[in-house]
This record gives structure tokens, C-alpha cells and sequence, in this order.
């Protein structure tokens, strides 16, 4: 970056992405200051490094941006009731499939309300059938059957 730069001539792209071709570094410079940007070695050619005009503060910020969004797992939510209908219950198993399919992770909540309460083994049972139905795109990662809670994480 600007006077960092040891080769004494690079391959020169200006801030408004015209290339200029071989120029000297210290010229270079010259015409990184007039416009208030840095030169940046954008990467290591064989002749001459490529350089280009730039804010180099903002190009940090993106690349830290681009890398923290890439990094981030995401844990998508489900939440079904013990009562649920089939094809509403097929259509949530897809969805999870292609979630799961994508990379990212899965996690079901079985929500009782009233006297629901009193028919927790269906509950269970459904949680056991979700486990069973992602078995193939899909390990389970928790399944707490006292909370009634199933995360499942790509295969």
C-alpha cells in the first residue's frame, strides 16, 4: 500500500477502473494523491505487480463485511403444533430440506398450549417422526423431548 510498495513499476488500474498499463510507482502515487486515495497492490503479477486506486479503509470494511457474513451459520426456526395437518407438516419437512441442503441448520419447537399438555407423547412422537423424515440430509444435533426441541445440522 502507497509508499510500501517496493517495485518500481506496477500494472496501474485508476479509481475509475480505466487501465492505465505500466507506470512508474512513483508516478502512481502521484496520481493516487491528486484524487485523496490510496494505491493498493491488488495482487502479484510475474512483471510488475497490479495496482489500483482506491479507499483503502473501505475496502477493509467489505472484506471484513464479506467475511463475517460468509463465517455466520444460520439457524433457521420451525415451530408446529402436536395437532398439525399432514400437508402442512410435509410442507415444513421441505422447507427444512432445502435449508439443510443449502448448509444451514434446523431447529423444530413443538409448541403445547391448554390442555395439549396433557398429550406429550404425541408431541414426542412427532418429534421422533421429524428425526426420522431429515434422517437423510441431515444429523440431529439436540433432541430434548422434555422441551420438546430438535436442532438439526447438515450431514
Amino acid at each position: 500500500m502507497n509508499r510500501q510498495i517496493k517495485s518500481p513499476q506496477v500494472f496501474l488500474i485508476d479509481h475509475e477502473n480505466n487501465k492505465l498499463g505500466l507506470t512508474d510507482t512513483y508516478d502512481a502515487l502521484q496520481l493516487a494523491e491528486s484524487v485523496e486515495l490510496d494505491l493498493v497492490v491488488v495482487s502479484q503479477g510475474a512483471d510488475a505487480p497490479v495496482a489500483k486506486i482506491l479507499n483503502y479503509g473501505k475496502l477493509q470494511y467489505q472484506q471484513k463485511k464479506r467475511q463475517s457474513q460468509s463465517a455466520r451459520p444460520t439457524v433457521k426456526e420451525v415451530r408446529l403444533r402436536p395437532n398439525i395437518g399432514v400437508s402442512d407438516y410435509q410442507l415444513s419437512i421441505d422447507k427444512a430440506v432445502q435449508w439443510l441442503t443449502k448448509g444451514d441448520s434446523v431447529k423444530f419447537l413443538i409448541r403445547l398450549r391448554g390442555r395439549e399438555h396433557q398429550y406429550r407423547d404425541r408431541a414426542a412422537e412427532m418429534l421422533d417422526r421429524i428425526a426420522n423424515d431429515l434422517s437423510q440430509v441431515g444429523k440431529i444435533q439436540t433432541l430434548d423431548k422434555r422441551a420438546l426441541v430438535i436442532q438439526v445440522i447438515p450431514a
